[in-house]
Parts: C-alpha cells; sequence; structure tokens
C-alpha cells in the first residue's frame, strides 16, 4: 500500500520480482531459522535468473501479466486521495480488452470466493496457469461480446447522469446568483439607514438610533 492513502492498490509486480518471491519464500521453508543476507541472497537470484531459460521464465511473465491486469482492474475501482491525480473522463472511450483480459476479469472474483485466505500472488498466478491449460477459447467471444454490451449501457447511462449534472451545476450557479443578489440588498438597505460622517478627524455615525461616536 502506497503512504499515507492506506486504499491504494498494491503496486503491480515484474516477472524478477515473482521470481525472487519465490526463492525467498522456498527458502523460508527449507530453512527456517535461518537468518537471509538479502546482499548475498538477491546476487545468488541474479544469477540464477541471468542462466534460466525463456522457458522457465515463462510462468513468471505469465504471473507478471495477471498482476498486471489485478493492478489494473483495481486501479479503475480506485479514487486517489484528496489533491492528488485527477481522474480520468469516465465518459473518454476506453481501449478494447485483451482475451487474457477478460479472461482474469471473469475468473479472478470466483477464485477469490472459491479460495478464502489466498494471497495476491497466488490470485494473479491462478488465471495465468488456467489460460495456458484453456483448449477452448471461443468462450472469449461472448465474454467480450458481453464487455461491449456493458460498455455500451455504462455509456448511455453515463449521458444520462452527465445531464443530471449539469442541472445540478445550473442549480448551483442560481443558488450563487440569488446568494450574491440579497448580500447586495442587505449592504444598500444599510446604507441607507447609516451615513458616515467625518468631522474633526472623529469618526461619528448617523443609524436609526441617532448619533454614535465611533
Amino acid at each position: 500500500m502506497a503512504k499515507g492513502d492506506p486504499k491504494k492498490p498494491k503496486g503491480k509486480m515484474s516477472a524478477y520480482a515473482f521470481f525472487v518471491q519465490t526463492c525467498r519464500e522456498g527458502h523460508k521453508k527449507k530453512n527456517p531459522e535461518v537468518l537471509v543476507n538479502f546482499a548475498e541472497f538477491s546476487k545468488k537470484c541474479s544469477e540464477r535468473w541471468k542462466t534460466m531459460s525463456g522457458k522457465e521464465k515463462s510462468k513468471f511473465d505469465e504471473t507478471a501479466k495477471a498482476d498486471t491486469v489485478r493492478y489494473d482492474w483495481e486501479m479503475k475501482d480506485y479514487g486517489p486521495a484528496k489533491g492528488g491525480k485527477k481522474k480520468k473522463d469516465p465518459n473518454a472511450p476506453k481501449r478494447p480488452p485483451s482475451g487474457f483480459f477478460l479472461f482474469c476479469s471473469e475468473f479472478r472474483p470466483k477464485i477469490k470466493s472459491t479460495n478464502p485466505g489466498i494471497s495476491i500472488g497466488d490470485v494473479a498466478k491462478k488465471p495465468g496457469e488456467m489460460w495456458n491449460n484453456l483448449n477452448d477459447k471461443t468462450f472469449i467471444t461472448k465474454l467480450k461480446e458481453k464487455y461491449e454490451k456493458d460498455v455500451a449501457d455504462y455509456k448511455t447511462k453515463g449521458k444520462f447522469d452527465g445531464a443530471k449534472g449539469l442541472a445540478k451545476v445550473a442549480r448551483k450557479k442560481w443558488k450563487r446568483k440569488m446568494k450574491k443578489t440579497r448580500r447586495k440588498r442587505t449592504r444598500k438597505r444599510m446604507n441607507k439607514e447609516t451615513v458616515y460622517l467625518s468631522k474633526k478627524k472623529n469618526i461619528y455615525i448617523y443609524n436609526l438610533k441617532g448619533w454614535i461616536n465611533k
């Protein structure tokens, strides 16, 4: 979580970061009592990563992709803290999602509900593994059609809400105008009731009650 904003989603991790995390977890299981020398451990991980084949790295690449999807998904629902970066216009055209993105968005909530207590790393790994083992991907077309329909409905609702928003702004402007008018009328009435005079460097005020030395 970001410092100062506990609600901000956890940042996305790279393939190498997931590899290091896996190595650290494996080391803890094998040697729970042994303290890790961070510099030495990092060096060994780096050397091991360089010698790994593309096939060995692929599972970490898939996990990183899934975690990116997770991060993007959570950031959509995240509203930055006061004074933070301004949110994008929700009515702006969205980039069409990939089949993998749709797959993750469909199955990620199910994975979390059927596996209570599952770690963020495992939630990110699972969709990638399921996607790689998936032979029939025709249902992705149906998911995409559903997504496009939802987007169309959302845009229609957004336009309607936008109209309501404009009406709300108009009401606020009218209220501000009326408040300003009332203030002007009050000042005008006070000016009629009170006369300011300067005499021999002394300020005298005349109101309905008579002369008052200020």
